[in-house]
């Protein structure tokens, strides 16, 4: 992706994929590119939330 963007930002981009896939919007190239965008967006997404509980749990350890 082109800069590092933020977790809500990168789910609003999803939402917006899905709803253009669902309401028939887009013919089957930009389908594809769509779906090569939504698999970077959703393991940018994981990458955070496991970054995420790991923080989390490192400081609950520290207790």
């Amino acid at each position: 992706m082109e800069k590092e963007m933020k977790y809500e930002e990168a789910v609003r981009r999803l939402e917006e994929i899905v709803d253009k896939m669902e309401g028939g919007d887009m013919d089957i190239d930009t389908l594809g590119e769509q779906l090569k965008t939504a698999k970077t967006l959703i393991k940018m997404c994981k990458d955070k939330l496991t970054k995420a509980d790991e923080e989390v749990r490192k400081i609950l350890e520290e207790k």
